[in-house]
């Protein structure tokens, strides 16, 4: 049996080194036992995957409303959204969004995940709940947090939060 790898190195080359490996021992335990291996683990894959999680949409919430004068504002315009990208997917602190809100911003992050409605985090995907949120809520929240869910209150400066939610709005919500 012969391998060959289009890559010079890489995780499909440590697979075939494994499976050269095991291949050429001669020992046909051994060799049924790698396939049963492979097995377990195609099985586990299969039957995870069907078990994902789904961003909830639209996601029942009784969030505090911001202050009517808050609640109409939008500073976006003014923002910076690149930079509300880096502190959303890395600086913002206490801990940057995307741990809670994910990558995509549906709300099912690494810490997010943990959570159920209504407190899990907010799904900026789902258009259905998103169009009732104005910029001026999001500021709200992300300054003051948002008690009885997993929302705390960001350390950011007034400017950051606006950077933010110029991308979440911009680039999460489509």
């Amino acid at each position: 049996m012969e391998f060959k790898s289009e890559e010079p190195h890489g995780f499909g080359v440590f697979i075939e080194i494994i499976i050269f490996a095991f291949f050429n021992r001669g020992d046909d335990s051994m060799k049924k036992q790698f396939v049963l291996f492979i097995a377990v683990i195609f099985t586990f894959l299969m039957v995870s995957s069907a078990y994902a999680k789904k961003a909830e949409c639209p996601q029942p919430r009784k969030t505090k409303s911001a202050p009517a004068a808050i609640a109409k504002k939008d500073n976006s315009a003014k923002a910076n959204k690149a930079n509300g990208k880096k502190l959303y997917n890395k600086t913002a602190k206490p801990m940057a969004c995307k741990m809670c809100h994910g990558d995509k911003g549906d709300g099912l992050g690494k810490l997010g995940a943990a959570f159920k409605s209504p407190v899990a985090p907010r799904n900026f995907t789902c258009s259905k709940t998103m169009a009732k949120v104005s910029p001026g809520q999001m500021f709200w929240i992300i300054k003051n947090g948002s008690k009885g869910t997993g929302m705390a209150k960001m350390k950011l400066k007034d400017k950051e939060i606006w950077d933010v939610i110029k991308y979440i709005r911009e680039d999460i919500m489509k």
